[in-house]
């Protein structure tokens, strides 16, 4: 287990479109765990590769719910349908949510860790995370994005305050 260092807010990498992975070999193995391990430490659903500074196309994603846990090599989305307008976090700008459009279902074609094809149906928050992650591997950042008049910027006492249930 190791637990990567994340890039956060003006990082220049954030703003950089990744590579495709040619190759998913033992390093890249590695990366897919590590940005696991990363991602649960700071109780994230997605993170990308640009966020632990590799501008390699990979995602990670978890929603905390039997099999819905997904490591992503060079995903492409193939169609959205609808749109929502969701409560949003980032690993990379911490403390900071905002409500941001997104597709209310999405089809993602990748590759899984082991280099089988696969095709992922998100519907919801599913769709939220695969969005927003794609959109890291493209340059993109959910702060570009916020519907105007919704970015707040909340304490740790607050947040921890509302993990609690007390405001």
């Amino acid at each position: 287990m190791a637990i990567r260092n994340l890039r956060y807010g003006n990082d220049e990498i954030l703003k950089k479109r990744a590579r495709e992975i040619e190759v998913i070999d033992d390093k890249i193995k590695q990366l897919a765990q590590d940005m696991l391990d990363t991602m649960h430490k700071y109780e994230g659903v997605g993170l990308a590769g640009p966020q632990v500074g590799i501008l390699k196309r990979i995602i990670v994603i978890d929603l905390y719910e039997e099999n819905t846990q997904y490591i992503l090599i060079n995903p492409v989305i193939k169609k959205e349908k609808g749109e929502q307008i969701v409560d949003e976090g980032c690993l990379s700008f911490p403390n900071q949510y905002a409500k941001v459009k997104r597709p209310k279902t999405i089809v993602v074609e990748a590759l899984d860790i082991n280099g089988k094809k696969v095709k992922i149906e998100g519907k919801d928050l599913l769709a939220q995370a695969l969005s927003h992650e794609i959109d890291h591997l493209n340059g993109e950042v959910f702060i570009d994005k916020i519907e105007e008049g919704t970015l707040e910027i909340i304490t740790d006492q607050e947040l921890e305050e509302r993990r609690r249930g007390e405001s």
